[in-house]
């Protein structure tokens, strides 16, 4: 059992915690913790291949973050330590990193990252050849870590420094020539303006060495050099500073499609044209256009929190089935993987946070295929006279949207959520107008006719912290405020949920 210290490390399928000090916030990263968690690593693998960890080859790289580098260079350390073959790739994409499990027959990966957290944040991601580690494989580790459980050291392993970022843009690239076969084959984007936003993380290499390569005009491109303080923007395609970024760069280039990535391009997201925003709800229905053709009939795995408007685009525009699941992406992607197991076509699994995992990648979300898949259709779609806005065309999205993030103030606030989601559940039943969706996978989702607020409201349990976030949508003016009004004398009676935001959103605190 993990105690306090090693389990504050633990972040649902990775490990986290403070790199460098800053303000409140004390370095609890530590190189001696780093070194004992890449340790750990070394002895959960060893046992999950079957290999001793002198047999072991394990790659190692990380994003921009200030602290990566450090990082890094303990964790190669430990693992040439135990004896292990150690592939140093120094600046990379997470999704990178898992595809050197298959093109380098690595037996693990580790990227150093934090994803879209701030810079003095940092944490570790695994992988194996079947992917992500799930989260009781983070507990494993972190368990020998705090155990003091460690390889034993040996003086046969070796750390070499490999640019695999080159191979895995080039896979890019013929992915790109092979499905648009334009007539000038080695450049099919000769014509094409695309700009980039890469946040000062890990993705700027999308611009020089996937899309100017293939005769993009990529002018206009802004914050493309790694930087680990982030000095212009979050590096996260759910941040609105961020998304006004690459939506005033699409402007103000005139480009024909803008992209933007978080910090280690696990995530992606985009902008047409007139510079609108390609993303959540919008994003999720675009990939499943694509992801559909060839699986006519197929299954789109989505987190909880999707329109109304983006079940109906699936299922009565696409031909395609949409299955509502956890918050999470690595919930939705392994329920797509369960889907197929059992036999169903499930070509997509995608978070509206913009994790996108394609069957035909391995699962894997990566931020930089999605947007190449993207870019290909853009290319396929002039060929025909038409543009990405006209596949979006008959996607109804809602007039009026909101999200509220209650805290919950007590130390069980596990319990304490699913309480609150029980009574909910009694009360939602109690009440003629209130609808409950015989389908739901997580929380409580709700929906209303048009005379009760035309639309509705799901909550849930926050996968990690101790937050209920409540997500309401409506198809009319003054939605949301209607199905707020019937809902705030319900959380009145949880003391410990801070529900101040419903008083606040109704302007009544």
């Amino acid at each position: 059992m993990l105690n306090r210290e090693w389990k504050q490390f633990k972040s649902g399928t990775d490990i986290r915690g403070v790199a460098v000090e800053y303000k409140e916030n004390k370095v609890n990263l530590t190189d001696d913790a780093v070194r004992a968690m890449a340790g750990g690593f070394v002895l959960w693998l060893s046992n999950k291949v079957g290999k001793k960890p002198i047999e072991l080859k394990i790659s190692v790289g990380r994003d921009s973050r200030i602290s990566g580098e450090h990082i890094l260079g303990l964790c190669a350390d430990v693992m040439k330590e135990s004896g292990a073959e150690v592939i140093d790739c120094g600046l990379s994409s997470t999704p990178a990193m898992f595809m050197t499990t298959v093109d380098l027959a690595c037996d693990g990966a580790l990227q150093i990252t934090a994803s879209h957290h701030p810079f003095y944040r940092n944490g570790l991601k695994f992988f194996t050849r079947d992917g992500g580690l799930e989260a009781e494989d983070i507990e494993a580790i972190l368990q020998f870590a705090q155990d003091g459980k460690t390889p034993q050291k040996v003086s046969c392993g070796t750390i070499t420094k490999y640019n695999y970022m080159k191979d895995y843009s080039a896979g890019l690239r013929e992915i790109i020539k092979k499905a648009v076969n334009a007539e000038n084959y080695d450049k099919p984007l000769a014509g094409f303006k695309i700009v980039v936003d890469a946040g000062n993380g890990a993705g700027g290499f999308y611009a020089s060495d996937v899309l100017e390569p293939l005769g993009a005009d990529t002018e206009g491109s802004v914050y493309l050099e790694p930087d680990g303080m982030f000095p212009n923007h979050i590096p996260n395609p759910e941040n609105e500073e961020a998304m006004a970024s690459i939506c005033s760069a699409v402007k103000k280039a005139n480009a024909d499609l803008g992209v933007i990535f978080d910090t280690d391009v696990d995530r992606g997201g985009a902008v047409d044209s007139s510079g609108n925003e390609i993303n959540r709800n919008r994003l999720v229905a675009i990939a499943a256009a694509i992801a559909l053709e060839g699986n006519e009939g197929g299954l789109i795995v989505t987190d909880s929190i999707t329109s109304s408007g983006l079940k109906d685009f699936i299922e009565n525009e696409l031909g395609g089935k949409h299955l509502r699941f956890k918050r999470g992406y690595k919930n939705v992607i392994n329920e797509a993987i369960r889907q197929n197991e059992m036999g169903v076509n499930c070509p997509l699994a995608i978070e509206t946070s913009g994790h996108a995992a394609m069957r035909e990648n391995y699962f894997l979300d990566d931020g930089a295929y999605l947007c190449t898949k993207i870019i290909i259709k853009l290319a396929q779609l002039r060929k025909e006279g038409k543009t990405l806005e006209s596949l979006l065309e008959n996607l109804a999205e809602p007039i009026e949207s909101k999200e509220i993030r209650m805290n919950i103030l007590t130390e069980d606030f596990r319990a304490y959520g699913e309480k609150v989601i029980e009574s909910l559940t009694k009360y939602a039943e109690a009440q003629p107008e209130f609808i409950i969706a015989p389908d739901n996978h997580e929380g409580i989702r709700v929906s209303f006719d048009k005379n009760n607020g035309n639309g509705w409201f799901l909550l849930r349990l926050s996968v990690h912290d101790p937050i209920m976030p409540m997500n309401i949508e409506s198809n009319s003016v003054g939605g949301v405020e209607t199905i707020l009004k019937k809902l705030e004398g319900f959380f009145k009676e949880f003391t410990e949920l801070d529900s101040s935001g419903i008083s606040k959103a109704l302007k009544r605190g």
